[in-house]
């Protein structure tokens, strides 16, 4: 099994002006990775889906996502932001850890909602989110995050 994120599904060092900039960084990625069928299909419903509502959960983070039939295989993409972005977050923060997750629209269940779940359940911990935030290489944040997912997406 493919692990869900890889070094090359992270930038530690993206600049962005708003929101959907960052989010097409972290798209190119994964379309770069060969895990989408549609690159701008993909991007298009992450866009849609952060009409409905936003995805900045507090803490300075944001986990835009997009379940639809142009994902290959589940994934996560990982960015850090050079400059803070408003996300009209829910603590009113702005963003500065992004996660983009892209899921196939034929996963079973609520895969996606199970990742969410699961990274929102470690990054209420300070330590989570500045291990995250200090982390000076991807492979360390590759190792904090599939030990992270391992059992959701298995």
């Amino acid at each position: 099994m493919t692990k869900v994120i890889t070094e090359n599904l992270i930038d530690l060092n993206i600049e962005a002006e708003d929101k959907l900039g960052a989010i097409r960084v972290l798209s190119n990625r994964i379309e770069a990775a060969g895990r989408l069928y549609d690159g701008d299909g993909y991007l298009k419903s992450v866009i849609e889906r952060e009409e409905l509502t936003t995805t900045g959960i507090g803490f300075g983070i944001a986990i835009p996502h997009g379940k639809c039939p142009h994902v290959k295989e589940t994934t996560v993409a990982f960015g850090r932001l050079t400059n803070y972005l408003d996300w009209q977050s829910l603590d009113g923060q702005e963003v500065g850890l992004v996660f983009l997750l892209a899921v196939p629209e034929e996963c079973k269940g609520d895969q996606h909602l199970k990742i969410i779940a699961s990274l929102s359940r470690k990054l209420i911990h300070q330590d989570f989110r500045e291990t995250l935030q200090n982390a000076k290489t991807k492979e360390e944040i590759v190792n904090l995050l599939n030990g992270t997912l391992a059992a959701v997406v298995a």
